[in-house]
């Protein structure tokens, strides 16, 4: 029997998405749930199986004998062992210290659906869903960076995502070449590009720039600065608050000087932006294009886009994901 169906899966530090897809990249059904709040390895299976219940039970999937197979994308996802590994945005994921752990998810899922499953990286998956129905489509060479609550990236060279030998390859987000020194960043090394231009670290920047100057005016002041996110920040620029326009600025300079290195080592037809920061238009593209233009060597200035998703909201990475289903 010829089974129509795969699921895509994206886990991310705050939520997880999933879908299941057709053979023609149509998203049939989704479900999300909030993550925020799960501590435990079972207590996040059991919202995960609760979900693919659901979904694969509804009438226009039609069963379980339908589903080919599951994708995951997942933050320290890893290809070859179908595991996440010492992943710092997890809570789940972490053991009764607090120190990120291994989770075997692939033998996890298999075990609690009965599907045979397949684990990547959330970026890669990302990166894939990019490069087949997105804007990366017909690109052979390009990277695609998801500004979330972290900072993640998925490789192409060659019309291939890069994995390395470990399962491990593109993790920019954790690069420190720009910020030797500074912030503390969640995976214990000092001034990743995670750090600063993730949401977190723009809402970060936001409370520093506060505290600095006390006397500063900003429509963030109307909010405890605890509570200030990066769609409080986005929001307050885009209505003119100056601080927060400044806020943006700072960290587009940061990603472009970072996006320059990127382009030495793997010379991408263009960089995509993914995710929640991505939504900010003009706020994060223009200073980071202006500060990699700035940064590029010669023969690439002018050479390299940098260019929104073309796939709203969760899709790259649930389509992503789900691709790699369909090899299983």
């Amino acid at each position: 029997m010829v089974k129509p169906y795969v699921i895509g899966i994206d886990i991310g530090g705050q939520s997880t998405k999933l879908g299941v897809v057709d053979a023609r990249g149509n998203i049939i059904i989704q479900d999300t749930f909030d993550t925020r709040d799960i501590t435990t390895l079972k207590d996040y299976m059991d919202e995960l199986e609760k979900s693919l219940t659901r979904m694969i039970a509804a009438p226009e999937i039609g069963g379980k004998e339908k589903i080919k197979g599951i994708g995951i994308g997942a933050p320290n996802g890893n290809y070859y062992k179908g595991t996440i590994e010492a992943a710092p945005n997890l809570k789940w994921a972490k053991d009764k210290q607090g120190n990120p752990k291994v989770v075997h998810l692939k033998k996890n899922v298999e075990e609690a659906m009965g599907i045979s499953a397949v684990v990547t990286n959330d970026a890669n998956a990302a990166a894939q869903g990019e490069m087949i129905y997105g804007a990366a489509k017909g690109m052979k060479n390009f990277i695609e960076i998801t500004l979330g609550t972290g900072v993640g990236s998925g490789i192409v060279i060659d019309g291939k995502v890069v994995y390395g030998h470990d399962g491990f390859a593109g993790e920019l987000g954790h690069t420190t070449s720009i910020r030797r020194t500074g912030r503390m960043c969640n995976c214990g090394k000092i001034g990743c590009l995670e750090s600063y231009a993730s949401a977190i670290g723009v809402a970060r920047t936001a409370r520093e720039l506060l505290e600095m100057d006390p006397k500063r005016p900003s429509t963030l002041r109307n909010m405890p600065a605890d509570d200030i996110t990066s769609r409080d920040v986005a929001e307050a620029a885009a209505k003119g608050d100056a601080l927060s326009i400044e806020v943006f600025n700072y960290t587009g300079r940061i990603l472009g000087e970072a996006f320059a290195d990127f382009v030495a080592f793997s010379a991408p037809e263009a960089i995509v932006l993914f995710g929640g920061l991505a939504q900010a238009g003009d706020l994060i593209f223009k200073p980071t294009i202006d500060a990699m233009e700035d940064n590029l060597l010669s023969i690439w200035k002018g050479k390299v886009k940098v260019i929104p998703s073309q796939l709203p909201g969760s899709e790259a990475a649930i389509l992503g994901s789900a691709a790699l289903a369909w090899e299983l």
